[in-house]
C-alpha cells in the first residue's frame, strides 16, 4: 500500500455557490481561486487523510463587480483580514445511501463541523499519462452561522439576501509523482 498525493487540477474545476436574493431568485457565484490536495492510500478515497481545501475571497464572482467588493467587505466576508475559506476533512461515511465527507469549515474566523455530499466520478488517465480522479461535491451551510450577518428589509417587507446558501464543486484532482 502506498501512501499518494492528489493535488488540484484547477483548469478542470470549479467552486459555485447560490443564495436566494430577495427572496424571489437565485443568485450563483464563483470562487475563481481556490486549491485540494487531498492524501490517499493506493487510489482509495474512502480513507483519504490530509483533506484541505482553500478558496481566496478576493477572487469571488458574481458577475457583479459593485456586488463582488460588497460581499468581500466588513459587511460580509472582510477579505482584508479573512483571505480565505478553509475546510479540513476528517473522513468519509455512508448517511441515507450517500457517501458524506465530514470536515471543519472556517469562514471569517468562524468553524462549523459540518458535512457534504460527495459523488466519485472514478479515475482514469488522461491524453498526458496523468492520473485524474473526479468528484462533484454538494452542501448547504448557515451564513449567519459563520458572522455573514449583513441584511436589509425592502419597503415590501422581504429581506435581500438568504440565509441559506448552497455550494457545488465540480473537481478533478491530479495524481503527483
Amino acid at each position: 500500500m502506498a501512501q499518494v498525493k492528489w493535488k488540484l487540477d484547477p483548469a478542470h474545476s470549479e467552486i459555485s455557490f447560490k443564495v436566494k436574493h430577495l427572496m424571489i431568485s437565485t443568485i450563483t457565484g464563483y470562487f475563481r481561486k481556490f486549491d485540494l490536495e487531498v492524501d490517499t492510500v493506493d487510489e482509495d478515497f474512502t480513507k483519504a487523510s490530509n483533506i484541505l481545501f482553500s478558496a481566496d475571497i478576493d477572487s469571488i464572482d458574481t458577475k457583479n463587480e459593485q456586488r463582488d467588493t460588497h460581499l468581500k467587505s466588513q459587511d460580509f466576508f472582510n477579505s482584508e483580514e479573512h483571505s480565505q475559506i478553509k475546510f479540513v476533512g476528517t473522513g468519509f461515511h455512508e448517511e441515507d445511501g450517500e457517501t458524506k465527507l465530514k470536515g471543519n469549515l472556517t469562514i471569517k474566523g468562524v468553524t462549523h463541523h459540518i458535512k457534504v455530499k460527495v459523488e466519485f466520478g472514478g479515475v482514469a488517465v488522461d491524453p498526458y499519462g496523468q492520473t485524474k480522479a473526479g468528484f462533484i461535491i454538494k452542501g448547504k451551510i448557515s451564513r449567519e452561522d459563520f458572522g455573514l450577518t449583513w441584511n436589509a428589509v425592502t419597503e415590501a417587507g422581504s429581506v435581500v439576501v438568504g440565509d441559506k446558501v448552497k455550494f457545488s464543486g465540480e473537481i478533478q484532482l491530479i495524481r503527483q509523482a
